[in-house]
């Protein structure tokens, strides 16, 4: 599907209804004007458009999913230990305004 019929599709709006979006309002317990409910259709139908539009997407099988993993389309790095200077570390800790025992101090965040 190209772009422009992606753009074409999100304006295919299976629109949901006034009632749903209070309900849905409801259970998150917002409390919406007339405007924002309107708003409210517009962007919840376009969000369910594009999950029909994912739904759409063709599906590998399951047997090619396997295969795609074994003969290497997914690759990954080794995982190994990347040596960094200490140097990196003192410098950062030095230029700190605040510390105590090679750790920078900072406030308490909870």
């Amino acid at each position: 599907m190209s772009i422009a019929e992606m753009d074409c599709f999100c304006y295919n709006y299976l629109m949901i209804s006034r009632e749903e979006v209070i309900r849905i309002a409801n259970l998150a317990r917002l409390e919406l004007t007339e405007k924002e409910i309107g708003k409210m259709q517009k962007d919840l139908s376009s969000i369910l458009d594009y999950f029909d539009l994912l739904k759409k997407v063709p599906k590998l099988a399951k047997s090619e999913r396997a295969s795609r993993t074994r003969s290497g389309g997914i690759t990954t790095r080794k995982d190994e230990v990347l040596e960094k200077p200490a140097s990196l570390a003192n410098n950062l800790i030095a230029a700190a305004p605040d510390k105590k025992d090679n750790y920078i101090k900072v406030k308490a965040v909870l």
